[in-house]
């Protein structure tokens, strides 16, 4: 598709420093642009970039006061960066969507199946399962019996949703993510075996949650393992069971959650982070990347760090003591001699 800076800055409700005729076909980084290209500038460590880019088109903050002379088209807009993803999305609604039911799809006679959806090759729609209005359902999905897909769900290859589970309205799952597997239940038993604890209960996505590829999220014992609306999960993420991540809550990868445990609204997690199971996480809590958290987090919109984490002002102190462990250990060597000298003298 081919735009011009004019209706670009149209869409945007931005303002034109250039040629409004200019046309793009493309977006680009601002470091890699190129003619055709449309960039953006929202991170000021990137500001150099902007003097040299070939892009045609460059969307920049409204306050934004360049130091030398810029070539490009600028279109400046309130912030750059909502404003390029708001065009990224306009670009991916735009493209054409598959519809229609594969030939190779199996679709058991119970289930009912919405309007305009799309299921792909070899995927497999189980007894009694709801499929909403446009869905797209791509090839080799697993839909388990009684499962129920709200409207405008988007599963992508691979995907297996099991038994009972309800997803909601407008929710994304990508490649490789599992829904629903058993929860980690066993018994202890005698002689150092463990006994199988059957997990009945199932998994509830509310709409509008994003999840990435290869994310496991297992299904309750009993109730359900619940992912509010809005959350958004980064690959390969571990949700165990009977969890709940409380509304707009977004996770980065290699995040993991024991059973049990509550994660309240609007957090904030980076990468790898672990946390212990039937424990509760007050909302708004942010947790940096690699923290272990093996307590309750009772006081809201709190930031920690660490494993075992604490917050983030104290871990930033003592990080700076861990690297002059080496030299103080020195000094407190020979402290002890010296103090060993005095008491023999």
């Amino acid at each position: 598709m081919e735009f011009t800076a004019a209706e670009i800055a149209g869409f945007l409700k931005g303002e034109i420093e250039g040629d409004p005729e200019i046309k793009v076909n493309t977006v680009a980084k601002i470091e890699e642009g190129h003619e055709g290209a449309l960039s953006f500038l929202a991170n000021p460590k990137y500001e150099h970039y902007i003097y040299s880019t070939e892009s045609s088109v460059v969307l920049v903050n409204k306050d934004f006061v360049p130091s030398k002379k810029i070539k490009s088209t600028l279109i400046r807009v309130e912030n750059a960066y909502e404003a390029f993803a708001s065009l990224l999305r306009l670009v991916d609604q735009s493209r054409p969507k598959k519809k229609g039911i594969h030939a190779t799809a199996i679709i058991e006679k119970t289930a009912k199946i919405g309007s305009d959806v799309y299921i792909g090759p070899y995927s497999y729609i189980g007894e009694n399962c709801i499929i909403g209005d446009g869905c797209a359902i791509y090839p080799q999905v697993f839909i388990g019996d009684n499962a129920t897909l709200g409207k405008n769900c988007t599963i992508n290859a691979g995907v297996k949703i099991y038994y009972d589970c309800i997803i909601g309205a407008g929710c994304i799952i990508h490649a490789g993510t599992v829904i629903g597997s058993d929860g980690f239940g066993f018994a202890p038993q005698s002689e150092n075996e463990y006994l199988k604890i059957p997990q009945l209960g199932n998994v509830i996505l509310e709409e509008n949650v994003e999840l990435g590829a290869n994310v496991t999220i297992d299904r309750a014992t009993m109730g359900s393992t619940i992912i509010r609306k809005g959350v958004k999960l980064d690959n390969l993420i571990q949700i165990g069971h009977n969890v709940e991540v409380g509304e707009n809550s977004v996770m980065a990868a290699q995040t993991g959650i024991a059973g049990s445990t509550k994660i309240g609204k609007n957090c904030m997690f980076g990468g790898q982070v672990g946390i212990a199971g039937h424990i509760k996480i007050a909302n708004g809590t942010k947790i940096g990347a690699q923290a272990g958290i093996l307590s309750p987090v009772k006081e809201e919109n709190t930031i920690i760090l660490g494993s075992p984490a604490i917050d983030y002002k104290q871990f930033l102190k003592a990080s700076v003591i861990f690297k002059k462990l080496p030299e103080l250990k020195t000094k407190i060597d020979s402290l002890e001699k010296d103090i060993d000298f005095l008491k023999k003298k």
